[in-house]
């Protein structure tokens, strides 16, 4: 049980790493307490769209009956582990101040703003966690995955009080992130025993 909470802490902040200075910036605008727990619900809602649409092809990832196969999906996150290492950094205060200033709710915004932000990334990560667990275990991570967002939120929320600790993530941010999405996909490939049965086809 303790492997797959911390796999599925580590699955969790493989994806949000940089979403915490996209939680600072609109932590940042909040006004009162109010509108901080919006933020929270919005933020919810948006994760909950994403990890539902990851279940549902998961699902269907199922009914492929060679494990060593699914472990291919771990290729996913390496490659955009890698792809982060070469790409430029997103932009990521336009793309909240230009969603914010839209005539919408707060919770609506937020939402927007998750599932813009974290789509692909927690799409392409949790698929192929997903595929490798069993029932009682994916209900394990998706409990995890409720602490881990609301721990996320108020941390987001701490930091925009620490301006160095803040600056230190935004800069970092994008390199523990990569870092993380290609040992995800390693041991994803490593427990649906992909590596093995490559090297006897070799």
């Amino acid at each position: 049980m303790t492997k797959i909470i911390l796999s599925g802490v580590t699955a969790y902040i493989s994806t949000s790493i940089d979403y915490l200075i996209i939680l600072m910036l609109i932590f940042y605008r909040t006004k009162s307490k109010k509108e901080r727990i919006t933020v929270f619900l919005g933020d919810l809602l948006g994760t909950t769209v994403l990890v539902t649409l990851a279940l549902i092809l998961a699902f269907v990832l199922h009914f492929i009956p060679a494990d060593w196969i699914l472990g291919l999906l771990g290729l996913i996150p390496i490659v955009m582990g890698l792809k982060l290492l070469t790409d430029d950094d997103d932009n990521t205060s336009t793309i909240v101040n230009q969603t914010l200033t839209t005539h919408r709710s707060l919770l609506l915004n937020v939402m927007i703003i998750t599932i813009a932000t974290c789509g692909a990334d927690n799409i392409g990560i949790y698929v192929p966690f997903f595929v490798t667990l069993s029932i009682s275990e994916l209900l394990i991570v998706l409990l995890t995955f409720v602490v881990m967002l609301t721990f996320f939120c108020y941390f987001g929320y701490l930091l925009v009080k620490v301006p160095a600790i803040a600056n230190l993530l935004e800069k970092y941010g994008r390199w523990i992130t990569a870092a993380v999405y290609i040992l995800l996909g390693i041991y994803i490939m490593l427990e649906s025993g992909t590596f093995t049965k490559l090297l006897t086809l070799l």
